[in-house]
């Protein structure tokens, strides 16, 4: 996984920038014991123009507050301190393009299951981050296995919460498929349904429709959303609906969507080859699209780069 170094010379922590080596906490931080947590993903791309813009930072912002309004986690930031706050990290470090993490969670105070009075803290830092999966994974797709961990069931850990905790579910995942060989792993639900990757969600296509697993059991990704928003102008039909596994087996094309994965074909699942074993032409034509729009060639989506 092409992560590359982390190491910036600012974070912002509970309103303030400081120097990366200050940026700590507690070993009694409640959060670190109980996983009680909520964070988000952002990524900053630089221009045509020169420029640089986070793409759909607000949404992005809004949905952080959303998980933690689902978890009853005060944050005392409103959404325009927190896009201030993440623009700024990325002027402050310099950045032309980078990955961003706004981070919430409780300090130390109490601890036990039932604190309640441990103050919520705020962290935004940011690195650069290349192709999540690797570059030859957006150019020739990805291995998939379907794991033997089931995505959690939405009354369980609450999956519209992009909260800490339930990753470890992901990563556990994450393993078993990476000790196997493979790229990435294909979570299930709890009905045997197709649900997500570890941290990406999942698009079939056959025959010229685009089928989606519904919001019930996964994250509602921003790139999801935005990508169904350009295969609809596209003239692509998508359909939200419930289908198992062999409904990838049997696909013309797949891809995967997320914030760190951008747009990834996948070319093949449980050593089955989906279609021709290549990203197929809608999925191409979906990451090209969505590459000029983080890049600021398309003026329809403009109103999705929110510039620093």
């Amino acid at each position: 996984m092409a992560t590359g170094g982390i190491r910036s010379d600012k974070i912002w922590l509970d309103g303030e920038l400081v120097a990366y080596d200050k940026a700590q906490v507690h070993v009694l931080t409640h959060s670190l014991h109980y996983g009680l947590a909520v964070f988000e993903g952002m990524r900053c791309y630089q221009c045509d123009d020169g420029r640089s813009a986070i793409f759909r930072a607000p949404e992005h912002i809004r949905r952080l507050h959303d998980s933690a309004h689902i978890l009853e986690m005060p944050i005392p930031y409103s959404d325009e301190e927190l896009l201030k706050a993440s623009a700024d990290v990325v002027r402050t470090n310099r950045f032309t393009e980078c990955y961003i993490r706004p981070i919430a969670f409780y300090g130390e105070g109490e601890m036990g299951l039932a604190a309640r009075g441990n103050k919520t803290r705020v962290a935004i830092a940011a690195w650069p981050w290349g192709a999540y999966l690797g570059k030859e994974s957006v150019e020739k797709g990805v291995r998939l296995k379907t794991s033997s961990f089931a995505r959690f069931h939405h009354n369980s850990m609450l999956p519209a919460a992009k909260a800490s905790g339930n990753y470890i579910n992901s990563i556990l995942a994450g393993y078993e498929a990476r000790r196997s060989g493979y790229d990435e792993a294909l979570l299930l639900d709890t009905m045997g349904f197709v649900a997500e990757g570890s941290g990406e969600n999942i698009f079939s296509v056959r025959e010229g429709v685009v089928m989606t697993p519904p919001l019930a059991s996964i994250l509602p990704g921003i790139t999801r959303a935005s990508v169904i928003r350009i295969l609809g102008d596209l003239g692509v039909p998508v359909v939200e609906q419930l289908f198992p596994r062999d409904a990838l087996y049997i696909a013309d094309e797949a891809f995967m969507t997320g914030t760190a994965a951008e747009v990834t074909p996948v070319r093949e699942l449980d050593d089955r080859m989906i279609g021709t074993g290549q990203p197929g032409p809608i999925t191409r034509k979906v990451q090209e699209v969505f590459q000029r729009v983080l890049h600021g060639r398309e003026d329809q989506y403009r109103s999705w780069l929110y510039y620093v």
